[in-house]
């Protein structure tokens, strides 16, 4: 399907093969032959893919490049999957190992096949200092476009607090973003649930609001101001209610901030370095273009996750044929915004 721009994905996903992840893993913990196998990522608890087994794909390289040509998709850029969990390993050293195993797997099994593939870095954020060695490895001999960073943590941290400064001076210096990816519903309050239906709507913009809270009251983008941040898979409609509500603390509490902002909530949010992801049926979408504006914005394909690719493939006409963004917006958020955001040519 040709269209009258190219369009970019902001926001794919690989779903691992565990298999060949085991490959890049230290000699003395691959599989060995009459031995148990041991999971590799943690769960938060809910079976999300249990539940819905018929709706799910696997796409290796060949199957994501097809999914792409059927619906009219120049590039994407993809971010982990199993590895959406990471925040919930304990064991630091653990978490350090998985992160450069699934990027050597990321680089082998995609990166290297098709150009039209953009990696993304998975980072240990248990130990700062080692996800900056390991973002600044995946950008430089790996030609990844940026780093991500687990929304949830367990225990739960925010991303402000300066222990995380060395991931933000590399990924500046760079000059290659970090993706503040939702994923994990753990240490987010939610567990009095009983049904993943009431988890589902809440867990991604709460752990966002919680990461995008912290990093602008101990003034990570002051410390870093060419520093570019996204919130993704969590729609925009909770950015201009964020950004209200950060601006009411900022004008009655700014005693209580742990840094004094010379900047407004306001003026930081809509700054140009903060990006985004909407979604395509988003009712509130034109609304927050309107507030926020629309430079910052960018659209994210979630393949393969939550439903099948027959569900996927009208998601571009129906989102390009909103009567309530113009032409101009929408080529903003399928094109402009992710080149600018990923550095891409």
């Amino acid at each position: 399907m040709k269209r009258e721009f190219p369009v970019i994905d902001a926001d794919g996903h690989v779903i691992e093969d565990i298999k060949q992840l085991r490959e890049f893993l230290p000699g003395g913990l691959q599989k060995e032959e009459g031995k148990r196998e041991y999971v590799l990522f943690p769960r938060d608890g809910w079976m999300r893919g249990a539940l819905t087994p018929k709706q799910r794909e696997h796409p290796d390289a060949e199957r994501w490049i097809k999914f792409l040509d059927h619906c009219g998709i120049s590039t994407t850029v993809l971010y982990t999957s199993a590895g959406l969990s990471i925040g919930l390993i304990h064991d630091p050293d653990w978490a350090v190992i998985m992160a450069r195993a699934y990027n050597d797997w990321l680089h082998q099994y995609f990166l290297r096949v098709n150009p039209r593939f953009k990696g993304v870095a998975l980072l240990a954020i248990q130990e700062p200092a080692e996800a900056a060695k390991e973002l600044e490895r995946c950008v430089r001999d790996l030609g990844m476009v940026g780093g991500m960073l687990a929304a949830v943590m367990n225990p739960m941290r925010g991303y402000g607090l300066p222990q995380f400064d060395p991931i933000f001076a590399v990924a500046e210096r760079l000059k290659v973003p970090l993706g503040v990816h939702a994923g994990s519903a753990a240490e987010l309050g939610l567990d009095h649930f009983t049904s993943f239906a009431g988890v589902y709507p809440l867990s991604h913009p709460f752990a966002q609001m919680q990461q995008l809270t912290s990093m602008m009251i101990h003034g990570v983008f002051e410390r870093f101001p060419k520093l570019r941040v996204v919130f993704l898979e969590s729609g925009c409609g909770w950015v201009p209610y964020l950004m209200d509500r950060l601006e009411e603390s900022y004008e009655h509490r700014i005693g209580r901030w742990p840094h004094k902002p010379t900047r407004s909530p306001k003026e930081i949010m809509r700054g140009g370095n903060l990006y985004y992801s909407c979604e395509v049926g988003e009712s509130t979408l034109s609304s927050v273009a309107s507030l926020m504006g629309s430079s910052q914005l960018i659209w994210p394909s979630d393949f393969p996750h939550e439903k099948p690719w027959d569900q996927f493939s009208g998601d571009l006409d129906k989102f390009i044929g909103r009567e309530d963004l113009s032409a101009t917006t929408t080529r903003q958020i399928l094109l402009e915004n992710p080149r600018r955001l990923y550095g891409l040519d």
